[in-house]
């Protein structure tokens, strides 16, 4: 069953039965076993051994990840007991006048916070989600705009992990710069351009439409916040410490500037590297846990001297804070286990992907279209950008050589393109998974409402990159596909109603 077409079944069962079933966990877990089954060859006990040993490898080589998440769970509920989110929030909604304001907000945020996607995702849903509650724009409009801001802001940043995950892709005996190559597709990555464009555009028309639509309706009937996260919510209202907005401010700045620093650190800016390589050959997850951790003793030490809150309250928020995190942890390390099962070493789904790819490779103009759909389907159904990346870049390399750079930096792009695209629609995705966890509503909510729009922006990058191979010129491809997005604002604009302008009910 190894590098065959068997391969795909097991994301395709996990994804149509959370699609059908909305229930994540149970599709993850059925999809995984199914994998393990095929490749024991039917063996029931090999296949549970199978799980758990995918289970135990994907855990450990992203325990830095886990340990992220729990310090900056705690650092969350540190913050928002001491009092520090509810004077932010009272404040903003003084500044701020109106939903497309607090929109527009949350969006700049997500945007300066580029350095990675993880961070991004519970950072930016932590600080605006009181915010945006107040100004009744949904769980799921939040959840959009901070996954729209996530990964595709972070591929397009020089200054990200992201970016050291592309340049390490490249084949180890390759003489590719992989840094100078990632910096020459930014201007050509369409997905991510398009749908910063389109979200904007979202936001200050107000026209909302498919599944989105449907939410935004009910919310005016009546404002709705999922029962799990009541509690979280009543908590940032009621902090019962003493905090201001400086509370809230130093400790993400110390946060940002730390997780800086951590890359730098790990890529040996200290032993004489240039922060162009430090950058290129940083640890990313180790760089988010020493970032998280500077800002966790930093933020102890800014508020027990001053007694913002009480040193018992603040080590309570040790177990709140993970608390808030398992749902996310759990749905990552059954997501993970399930690209391990799809990975190399078991079913081998991208050894199949990558031979129908240079068994249909001929016709060289039209291998960026091939490959953004490519990779949108393999990320789509793997949940994972980084593994597609590392999957099809190399094939890529191997199939155009160094004979035409320009198409191999388009092919390059449309990889980068479509591994965001499928990313950003796949309900096993993590970054996915995080920005429903930011925002706090359920995710399958989040995966329906976004659809509608990663598929627009979608099918408008793959006239591009058409374009692109017919015409060999990134900057045709990028033309023609912004005039596409342009198009379909038009029409979005003619049939759908300016929702902001429908009145609350209650």
């Amino acid at each position: 069953m190894t590098a065959t077409a068997w391969s795909i079944l097991p994301p395709i069962i996990t994804i149509v039965l959370a699609l059908w079933t909305k229930e994540v966990y149970m599709s993850l877990i059925i999809g995984i076993f199914s994998g393990a089954l095929l490749f024991s060859g039917g063996n029931f006990l090999e296949a549970i051994l199978t799980v758990f040993g995918v289970m135990s490898d994907k855990v450990g080589d992203n325990v830095n990840i886990l340990v992220f998440l729990v310090i900056l769970g705690i650092l969350v509920a540190a913050i928002t007991r001491s009092g520090a989110t509810r004077a932010y929030g009272e404040w903003a909604f003084r500044v701020i006048h109106g939903k497309k304001s607090a929109s527009i907000l949350t969006m700049l945020l997500g945007v300066v916070i580029f350095i990675d996607d993880y961070f991004n995702c519970l950072t930016v849903g932590t600080v605006m989600r009181p915010i945006t509650d107040k100004f009744r724009i949904t769980r799921t409009q939040l959840a959009y705009i901070i996954d729209a801001t996530a990964a595709p802001v972070c591929i397009i940043a020089p200054v990200s992990s992201w970016a050291a995950a592309v340049s390490s892709s490249l084949p180890e005996d390759s003489s590719i710069d992989g840094f100078a190559l990632f910096l020459q597709t930014i201007p050509f990555n369409l997905y991510a351009l398009l749908t910063i464009a389109f979200m904007i555009f979202l936001i200050l028309s107000g026209r909302d439409f498919g599944a989105m639509k449907r939410s935004v309706l009910e919310n005016k009937e009546h404002f709705f916040i999922p029962a799990e996260y009541r509690e979280a919510d009543e908590e940032v209202k009621q902090g019962d410490g003493k905090g201001k907005i400086i509370d809230l401010i130093l400790p993400l700045i110390v946060l940002i500037a730390a997780c800086v620093y951590g890359m730098l650190y790990t890529g040996g800016i200290h032993e004489g590297r240039s922060i162009a390589d430090a950058f290129a050959n940083c640890d990313s997850s180790q760089s988010l846990v020493l970032g998280s951790f500077i800002a966790f003793v930093f933020t102890g030490l800014l508020y027990l001297p001053r007694r913002v809150i009480s040193y018992s309250a603040f080590c309570e928020c040790f177990v709140k804070g993970f608390k808030t995190m398992v749902p996310a942890i759990f749905i990552l390390c059954l997501a993970w286990t399930l690209s391990g099962i799809c990975s190399d070493k078991y079913l081998d789904l991208g050894g199949f992907v990558g031979a129908v790819v240079s068994a249909h490779a001929s016709v060289i103009v039209f291998l960026p279209p091939i490959f953004f759909l490519v990779a949108l389907g393999l990320a789509f159904a793997t949940g994972t950008s980084w593994g597609t990346f590392g999957i099809l870049i190399p094939i890529a390399v191997a199939v155009v050589g160094m004979s035409d750079p320009n198409m191999l930096v388009l092919c390059v792009t449309a990889i980068l393109s479509g591994a965001v695209g499928g990313d950003h629609a796949s309900p096993i995705s993590d970054t996915t998974i995080l920005a429903s966890a930011g925002a706090q509503c359920h995710h399958l909510d989040h995966v329906n409402t976004q659809l509608p729009y990663v598929l627009t922006v979608g099918s408008c990058c793959l006239v591009g990159y058409i374009v692109d191979g017919l015409t060999g010129s990134g900057w045709a491809g990028l033309g023609v596909s912004a005039a596409c997005l342009a198009v379909a604002m038009v029409i979005v604009s003619m049939r759908v109603p300016d929702l902001d302008k429908i009145p609350d009910k209650d």
